[in-house]
């Protein structure tokens, strides 16, 4: 009686306790455009070149947004990646998926709801996937962007 009513408090503590994290959580997280702003800025900080981002929920199924952007080298392509997935994974942001990692001439980080490809400036032209995406809404970034 006693002992099962200290156990029923302290179960009612823990599932209390449990959900206020969880709604802590959910309140601290970040919505598209703003974690969208953090990738731009992290493959700006790499020298990414020529980057995009398209507003893609009203003509695809597969993301939210994309965001294309290129380098001129492999190591270029390689470094602005890399930095991608660390501001991903420093701001909790689920990565599902890294493709095209050992050439470096595309890598597609796919985060759910944003689709990041990073080209080689040639794999760009080749693949032009802004004329794939032509009828998708650009996001502005250009206050993202430093200069």
């Amino acid at each position: 009686s006693l002992e099962i009513s200290q156990f029923f408090q302290l179960r009612l503590k823990v599932i209390t306790h449990g959900s206020q994290n969880l709604i802590k959580t959910r309140r601290n997280r970040l919505n598209n455009l703003e974690e969208l702003e953090l990738l731009v800025k992290a493959a700006d900080s790499k020298r990414a070149e020529n980057t995009i981002v398209l507003n893609v929920r009203e003509v695809s199924t597969l993301a939210d947004y994309f965001m294309i952007t290129s380098a001129d080298s492999n190591r270029q392509v390689a470094a602005i990646a890399d930095a991608i997935i660390e501001k991903a994974k420093e701001n909790q942001i689920e990565i599902r998926r890294i493709e095209g990692n050992r050439a470096a001439e595309w890598i597609l980080i796919d985060l759910g709801n944003i689709v990041i490809n990073v080209f080689q400036t040639d794999q760009r032209k080749y693949y032009n996937l802004e004329k794939l995406w032509s009828q998708a809404e650009a996001v502005e970034t250009t206050d993202w962007i430093a200069e």
